[in-house]
């Protein structure tokens, strides 16, 4: 890095530690800060990746693109998103997450904004596929499971669950906008909303994030102050390392069992329903708006459940949380084609359907970190990400598939649904983890 980077760094890093010494003079801990730009982070990401999804009639429209390809462009997308998971730990671990963020920011803001002047499918190919792609993965989930374990001692599940519920939020802000903006200005016009998000929250990163507690000289939230601030030595890591991690934990079937239910749940969540959900409602007649406000709506939902979540996982059995998410998600998008699309009929999908969209990853991420230790797993956790993001591609391409074969989705949701009933019954083949590795809340629960 040039002597010029190196002292600009310095400069953003001063703002920082002043900030944290305020916010500590009123017992307020920094870390609320960093779950506050983590948060704006995946929001905007998230909604990045959800846009698409909105514009796959305009696009169709204008360029003649039928929805397998548009359909096969966003499964790259997904691909690399889930790809990216288990060597985003690396980059945050050798070059700091501020760097990483805003890195991943840039490219996200890059491709929807020069997608404004595509004109041929290699192109979408490439800014919406490869670049988004990369970009939103080397972020995603690994990061909010990194910031819980490096700046929280307690209240981990509560925080991932938060941090996970901002993907619904970024729908829940900007889809709806985005519908209205394609209805009555165009697709591109639509791009500015999520590029000007992106650019805010990568000026806050910028100038607020930092890699760890003692890069401020504090405690991660919970810890016992009166201890030495430790500050981490360097890590040695490669790029074989993931490769490494993998083999350690290939024998595990606990590992499998995660890697196969989260498969299940990308494939019946960011690959269906966030792709393909408004043009679903376009074959029954509902125009991008009303539909872009359901998927608003079953964001408001989920922004409950998930935090919801995260407070449940730290305090009852897991297996039996992800059970109950799966089944319900399963029996929601098997009734949905039977719901005529009606406002009563989609508004209840939305409540059952949302309420645990992504609710599933406080339980998985708590599972991970009980079985494999909290050194492992953001590596461990990043490789089961990516059996989301595989089975997102799966259905992102295999629903478009079904679009343009059968002229309907029915067959793609049923599948989806009876997956998901199968993911319910097979994650209660894990052992239920040893009493010394349950969360102090939920070893008091278990007590009372």
């Amino acid at each position: 890095m040039q002597p010029a980077a190196i002292s600009t760094l310095k400069e953003t890093s001063m703002f920082s530690q002043p900030v944290s010494d305020w916010l500590h003079r009123r017992n307020i801990h920094y870390a609320w800060v960093i779950v506050a730009i983590t948060f704006l982070t995946a929001l905007t990401s998230s909604a990045a990746l959800g846009l698409p999804g909105a514009m796959m009639q305009p696009l169709s429209k204008e360029f003649g693109w039928d929805t397998e390809q548009i359909s096969s462009a966003l499964a790259v997308r997904f691909v690399l998103f889930g790809l990216m998971g288990p060597f985003s730990a690396i980059l945050m671990e050798r070059f700091g997450l501020r760097n990483v963020v805003v890195t991943a920011l840039a490219l996200v803001a890059g491709g929807m904004a020069l997608a404004t002047r595509m004109t041929q499918f290699w192109q979408l190919v490439a800014l919406w596929g490869v670049m988004l792609g990369i970009g939103s993965g080397s972020t995603a989930l690994v990061l909010n499971a990194v910031v819980s374990s490096r700046w929280f001692e307690t209240h981990r599940g509560l925080v991932v669950g938060l941090l996970t519920a901002s993907s619904a939020t970024g729908q829940l802000i900007f889809l709806p906008v985005s519908a209205w903006l394609i209805e009555h200005f165009g697709w591109r016009m639509a791009v500015l909303p999520v590029f000007a998000g992106c650019a805010l929250a990568a000026v806050l990163v910028l100038l607020f994030m930092r890699n760890r507690p003692s890069d401020v000289g504090t405690h991660p939230f919970g810890a016992d102050r009166t201890q030495v601030i430790v500050v981490a030595p360097p890590v040695h890591i490669t790029f074989a390392t993931p490769f490494q991690v993998l083999r350690g934990v290939s024998g595990s079937r606990v590992f499998w069992i995660l890697f196969g239910t989260f498969f299940i749940c990308g494939l019946s969540t960011n690959g269906l329903i966030q792709t393909h959900f408004i043009s679903l409602c376009g074959d029954a007649g509902l125009s991008a708006v009303p539909a872009a406000s359901v998927l608003a709506m079953m964001g408001a939902f989920d922004l409950v459940g998930t935090i919801m979540s995260g407070w449940l996982s730290d305090r009852y059995d897991n297996r039996k949380l992800l059970f109950w998410y799966y089944g319900l998600r399963g029996l929601s998008l098997l009734w949905l084609p039977y719901s005529e699309f009606t406002l009563y009929g989609l508004s209840l999908f939305a409540m059952f359907y949302g309420l645990d969209w992504i609710a599933t990853v406080p339980p998985t991420v708590w599972l991970v970190a009980s079985t494999f230790g909290k050194e492992r797993a953001g590596m461990v956790f990043g490789w089961i990400f990516a059996g989301h993001q595989l089975g997102a591609a799966t259905a992102a391409f295999g629903a478009g598939r079904v679009r343009t074969l059968m002229m309907t989705y029915n067959p793609a949701l049923f599948a989806a649904g009876a997956a998901c009933l199968v993911a319910a019954a097979i994650v209660m083949l894990i052992r239920r983890p040893a009493a010394a590795t349950v969360p102090a809340a939920a070893a008091k629960t278990a007590s009372a």
